[in-house]
């Protein structure tokens, strides 16, 4: 009853929720490197149909905002049916960096960064997701290609994540970007490899950062049950009580 009794609680005008997550659809942000996704309509309410259904064709399981278990760039590491239950939800760290990234589309988040937001709202405690607010996300080219077609956007610097994981133990990772590593620092996705090396899931592409407080907030983390899969589109979303 005590279960229920907080969810009713959760549910209440006390508590703030936060969709994380964009839509999935044709005009869904993803990666340069992938195509679009495609959709087709395979049954429709007609005199002999009672029922609508969709084909959705994606060009990777890292599509939109999604999840990526370790297994997508260490060979052998655990897949989107290994994490656990647990796995699904953690106490939410927010590091708003979004001015600094408005200024320099390649900024990096530093060890100096984490530990400013620390000085302001304390350590950042064990076991936490830590999402790198860049509002990347607002951007209608979220690629932002040069003159040579490189693309340009912000990412985590190695050390800062070396730090986050060695220092604080924290417990996930997530950025608005479509990569953790900045494409401007041409890292060979040194970031990425490592916090999934770590056996750490992270999300990718998410959105509505700038709506939820530094602290306080717990995100879950949902995905199907993918046997073997690497990396799949997720529901993401946070709660929050109201001040």
């Amino acid at each position: 009853m005590k279960l229920w009794e907080f969810v009713n609680e959760l549910k209440s005008p006390a508590y703030c929720w936060v969709d994380l997550t964009h839509e999935l659809s044709p005009a869904t942000p993803h990666w340069y490197g992938f195509g679009d996704l495609t959709t087709e309509v395979i049954y429709d309410f007609s005199p002999d149909c009672i029922f609508h259904s969709d084909k959705y064709v994606i060009p990777a399981g890292q599509f939109g905002t999604h999840v990526d278990a370790p297994g997508h760039f260490v060979q052998g590491a655990r897949t989107l049916d290994q994490m656990t239950l647990k796995e699904m939800v953690y106490p939410l760290v927010v590091v708003d960096k979004s001015a600094a990234c408005a200024a320099n589309a390649d900024y990096e988040l530093t060890i100096a960064d984490l530990q400013e937001w620390e000085q302001e709202h304390g350590p950042i405690p064990e076991g936490a997701f830590v999402a790198f607010r860049s509002d990347w996300s607002k951007r209608a080219d979220m690629n932002n290609y040069d003159e040579n077609n490189q693309p340009h956007y912000p990412g985590w610097k190695l050390d800062a994540l070396h730090w986050l994981v060695e220092e604080r133990r924290i417990g996930a990772i997530g950025h608005e970007t479509a990569d953790t590593d900045a494409p401007g620092a041409n890292v060979n996705f040194a970031g990425e490899v490592y916090i999934l090396e770590t056996d750490r899931l992270q999300v990718e592409l998410m959105t509505n950062l700038d709506a939820l407080p530094p602290t306080g907030a717990v995100i879950f983390v949902t995905f199907p049950k993918v046997k073997n899969g690497v990396g799949f589109p997720a529901r993401v979303f946070a709660v929050y009580p109201k001040e």
